[in-house]
Formats: structure tokens, sequence, C-alpha cells
């Protein structure tokens, strides 16, 4: 025999003391908070904008996702009640692998209008670099979208070459 008794009081508190940690732990599951989807998103998106590398892209396509659609996703009610989802789609490459991706905008509607994306433009974009796959291209405080195919403004050529004097009349 091992010696154990469930007369022993030592043996009693030990199996009180369990349970009541088990008991503990089981209330905890039940009753803490559990994080909403869309900050869980804010938080991936906050990370990669602190945290993330940036790469060069381009930008395939922007859609909204009808109702039908979105209808199996409930975190897809916009503000105006309307059930869609605006996404944009896009690329980029890591070390000879294409990486094909889409963001779902719909909360950032204050931040990117779709409609003003210009498809096939070169863009930038976050990435996690031990994840790749997991990237961005927009966030509340950062945009990798581009105005213009070039994302450098490029002064004026002045017709006055440097260190040439203008005659005074």
């Amino acid at each position: 025999m091992n010696g154990y008794s469930l007369r022993d009081p030592q043996v009693i508190k030990t199996l009180l003391a369990g349970a009541v940690v088990v008991g503990g732990l089981l209330l905890y599951s039940a009753f803490r908070k559990r994080p909403d989807p869309n900050e869980v998103e804010r938080q991936r998106r906050a990370e990669l904008v602190k945290f993330g590398r940036t790469i060069d892209g381009t930008l395939l396509d922007v859609t909204e996702v009808a109702a039908e659609v979105a209808a199996a996703a409930p975190e897809a009610v916009s503000a105006d009640g309307s059930r869609t989802m605006e996404l944009i789609l896009y690329q980029y490459e890591i070390a000879g692998v294409v990486y094909q991706c889409s963001q779902d905008v719909t909360h950032l509607k204050g931040h990117v209008n779709i409609q003003d994306c210009r498809i096939g433009f070169p863009a930038t974009i976050r990435y996690d670099a031990r994840h790749p796959e997991n990237s961005i291209i927009v966030a509340e405080d950062w945009s990798g979208l581009r105005e213009t195919a070039n994302p450098f403004k490029f002064r004026e050529p002045s017709r006055n070459p440097a260190g040439a004097t203008i005659p005074r009349r």
C-alpha cells in the first residue's frame, strides 16, 4: 500500500486546496472579459506599425463584399448599419516568395476611402519579419497607399544652373 489515507488531515487539506484552485480557474475562465475581435485586430495593426518592416508592393484591387457574404461575419456591420466589408487586395515579394493578401478596412473608413485607391500603383506594406504573411497596408495612424506612382516629390529643375549668375541691366 502507498501509506496515504483519506482520513489524514494533510491529504484532506491538499485535496481541498486543489479543489479551490480548480474552482477558481473555472470561475476565471467563465467570467473573464474576452477581447473584442475588432480590438484584437486594432492591436495587431498597432504592433505592425510599431515593429513591422516595410517593403514595396502593388495594390491589386479594392472591393466591397455584399450583404449575403458579409452576413456570416457579424463584425462586418458598419457604423451606418449596412452589412458590407471593404477589402483592399495587395501583393508583395519577400525572398522570392510572392504574398497576395487582403485587408478588411471596413472599420478604417475615416482613414481610407477605397474609391480613391489607385489599382496597379505601388504601395508600402508593413509585415512581421517572423511571419511575412502577417501584413497591413493601412492602419489608424499609418498608410502605405500612395497618391502617385512615384512616392518622391521631385522639385522643379531651376532654369538657372547652380552657380550661374544672372546679368543685371
